[in-house]
């Protein structure tokens, strides 16, 4: 090992930095959880918590190694570093080259984790766990680890292209948002949707989630820097500008049109907010900030409205959050990225280079193509397998109880 090639402050930020994504994963569990009627709350909350488990293993097995490792065609990795061999304590040559290998490994592991998690609160409440656990797998390895590959290893055909993904707003949200949408329709609606009361078991809860979310948020997107430097410094706080003024613009826009500010509002704006600053996050400023996150609120909001008029059950609203969410902070890093914030990156529409907003484009509708047709393979293959919906009987039951024997609440 050449400890001279390591800093240690580098490494310190990189590793809390870790730790603050890995939290983000229980906090999406309490923030589905809270939302879902209470004979439901488990079975939320253990999807998004199991994921820290199964894609765990598989990071180490092979999925490290094929978001990241040697370069096929700018598509995919090869898998020479299949259960992490040669990923140790040396610096890698390519990506955080402070820190030790393993440590940027595992930060790109709790983008892993997530985001197959967010896709959950899509088919709420009528999924088998053993479907989810499948399609968790087949997705990872065929949706999210390619994607991954082509915005952010060093040879993608994206990142080639010139496209900016600072976070994962690409990668994660409107990823997740597209595979969500197509879940969603695919799975069908929950019984009695329309016609019964599905209204949100526990607000504090889920109040409580979105707070450890936007917690996390800063090592989600600080942490992208892969150093202890101004960059990370700037995208840590356009990070809490953005959030803070989506909740604004969301509440906002509910209060004015239905005549009530309310607590979901609050902490869905917020959501809202981190995800379309996302990508933006380590090549803008505080006023483009700003900018994006009140877009992003209003945006988000009325994007809720689609569910009723394409007639899908999107029960936690993650296409109106992460896909439409994701696909706005994209489009704004395209218009507002400047140099004098990141020299690695690139000017923006209203920095005098229009051809980044294109570059972007072609970034979201290749993504929400790929996206789009291979989580619909993978959901057909994922029910003739398995199974993908529960019963009517165990949906009526609850999903606590039909699917681990448990309750929430023993009161």
């Amino acid at each position: 090992m050449n400890p001279s090639a390591i800093n240690a402050g580098d490494t310190a930020f990189m590793m809390i930095a870790a730790a603050l994504v890995m939290f983000m994963t229980p906090g999406l569990a309490l923030f589905y959880g809270g939302l879902v009627r209470s004979k439901n709350v488990l079975s939320t909350v253990v999807q998004s918590f199991f994921s820290l488990g199964v894609i765990g293993l598989m990071w180490v097995l092979y999925g490290y190694s094929i978001a990241f490792g040697p370069d096929m065609g700018g598509v995919i990795g090869n898998l020479s570093w299949a259960f992490l061999d040669g990923v140790g304590l040396e610096p890698s040559s390519t990506y955080a080259t402070t820190v030790p290998h393993i440590v940027f490994c595992a930060f790109q592991l709790m983008f892993a984790s997530i985001t197959p998690a967010l896709i959950t609160g899509a088919f709420a409440e009528r999924i088998k766990f053993s479907g989810f656990l499948l399609f968790t797998v087949l997705w990872t390895t065929f949706v999210y680890l390619p994607v991954c590959h082509w915005v952010w290893a060093a040879d993608g055909w994206l990142l080639k292209l010139g496209a900016l993904d600072f976070a994962g707003g690409t990668v994660i949200h409107l990823n997740s948002g597209m595979a969500a949408l197509v879940a969603a329709i695919f799975i069908g609606k929950r019984k009695g949707y329309g016609r019964d009361s599905f209204l949100p078991h526990s607000l504090g809860m889920s109040v409580l989630g979105a707070g450890i979310l936007w917690f996390g948020w800063f090592g989600f997107n600080a942490g992208s820097a892969g150093a202890a430097n101004g960059v990370a410094g700037s995208a840590f706080f356009v990070t809490h500008i953005a959030a803070a003024a989506a909740m604004v613009s969301w509440v906002g826009a509910e209060w004015l049109l239905h005549g009530k500010p309310t607590a979901l509002g609050a902490a869905s704006g917020a959501v809202a907010g981190l995800v379309a600053i996302t990508p933006a996050s380590g090549f803008v400023g505080p006023m483009s900030a700003i900018i994006i996150g009140l877009v992003a609120g209003v945006l988000c909001y009325l994007a809720i409205s689609l569910k009723s008029k394409f007639k899908y059950d999107d029960a936690l609203d993650v296409v109106a959050v992460h896909g439409c969410g994701g696909t706005w902070g994209a489009i704004a890093t395209g218009l507002f990225a400047s140099k004098a914030i990141n020299s690695a990156g690139a000017d923006g529409l209203f920095f005098g280079n229009p051809k980044l907003v294109v570059i972007q484009l072609v970034g979201v509708l290749v993504t929400f193509a790929y996206s789009g047709i291979l989580t619909w393979l993978i959901l057909k293959i994922t029910d003739k397998a398995v199974g993908f919906r529960v019963s009517e009987e165990d949906e009526s039951v609850g999903l606590d109880l039909s699917q681990h024997n448990e309750v929430g609440y023993n009161l």
